[in-house]
């Protein structure tokens, strides 16, 4: 990475991580379906915006029933568990929890390919279950049933990311990357808009919720996706997908800073368990070359392992 690139993927660390903030501010006030409707419908208005302005309109109409169904996966059920979980749990604990995004996405592409997982993915995966316990266990000062419903919506919203990623490879390969985001929050944005009006906001929002909406609208999410689309393109997704390291940290130090969130010993000793079980789980390393069965094939012995890291 350029430093410009790395100057974006600091950017994108800090926007996604800031908007578990926001969550937490807005979703008392607006409730976690209206606050997510909000979000995902101003998001996708800004991004048609973009999307018109490079003439991909028609790009939009060719699979909208695919666009429902991701949305719903990676956007409006995902959004709308974090923001019911961050009812009862601080923004930096639902960013963390967030991070085991990519052990759900383990799990989810191990069985459908039908692949066992390696020993470092495998003891990766135990890892982040231990750190999910530290977590929960020793951070909040008091375990009960209300905050064990609260993790297991934030896990859940991880899983449907997960799931949401291994359908995007399936329906839209090859997809432009803007033309995927602006349908994915357009379908979210349809799909909670009868819940959405069902459950009405119990008070009027002041100016700061409606700045925070605007901010996890147009920054955290429509922003933050132009800028995730930029990285991909010129780092490839590798490199765009080490922002998963990012997103739980500032998370962390956004909660703390401006919500005056507790930090317990356990609150970083878990992050980091939570951290390093990402890190096993997304090294994956090429098979070991199969055994020669003569002569011909040793000379060709490092030739599919240099494809396969590239």
């Amino acid at each position: 990475m350029t430093f410009i690139d790395l100057g974006v993927l600091l950017a994108v660390g800090a926007l996604w991580g800031a908007s578990f903030l926001f969550m937490r501010e807005a979703a008392p006030v607006l409730g976690p379906v209206g606050m997510t409707e909000a979000r995902v419908l101003l998001a996708g208005l800004c991004l048609l915006a973009v999307t018109a302005a490079l003439r991909r309109i028609s790009d939009l109409r060719r699979d909208p029933g695919g666009f429902l169904v991701l949305g719903a996966l990676t956007a409006a059920v995902p959004f709308t568990l974090i923001a019911v979980a961050e009812l009862r749990i601080t923004a930096s604990l639902a960013a963390i929890l967030n991070a085991t995004t990519p052990l759900f996405a383990l799990l989810v592409s191990s069985i459908r390919q039908r692949a066992r997982p390696s020993g470092g993915q495998f003891t990766g995966v135990l890892l982040g279950v231990v750190g999910v316990a530290v977590l929960v266990g020793l951070g909040p000062p008091h375990v009960d049933g209300t905050l064990l419903l609260a993790v297991g919506a934030s896990l859940l919203a991880a899983l449907c990311y997960a799931l949401g990623g291994t359908y995007t490879q399936i329906r839209f390969p090859g997809t432009h990357p803007l033309v995927t985001a602006t349908g994915q929050q357009l379908g979210a944005a349809v799909i909670l808009l009868g819940p959405a009006l069902a459950l009405p906001p119990r008070r009027s929002p002041g100016t700061g919720i409606l700045l925070a909406v605007l901010a996890l609208a147009l920054a955290c999410t429509a922003l933050g996706f132009v800028l995730f689309f930029r990285m991909v393109s010129r780092v490839g997704p590798t490199g765009a997908l080490s922002v998963t390291f990012l997103v739980p940290l500032f998370g962390l130090l956004w909660g703390t800073v401006f919500l005056g969130e507790p930090l317990s010993w356990s609150t970083p000793f878990g992050m980091a368990l939570v951290l390093a079980a990402v890190f096993l789980v997304t090294d994956r390393r090429p098979p070991a070359p199969a055994r020669p069965q003569d002569g011909h094939v040793q000379e060709h012995r490092a030739a599919p392992s240099r494809r396969h890291r590239a």
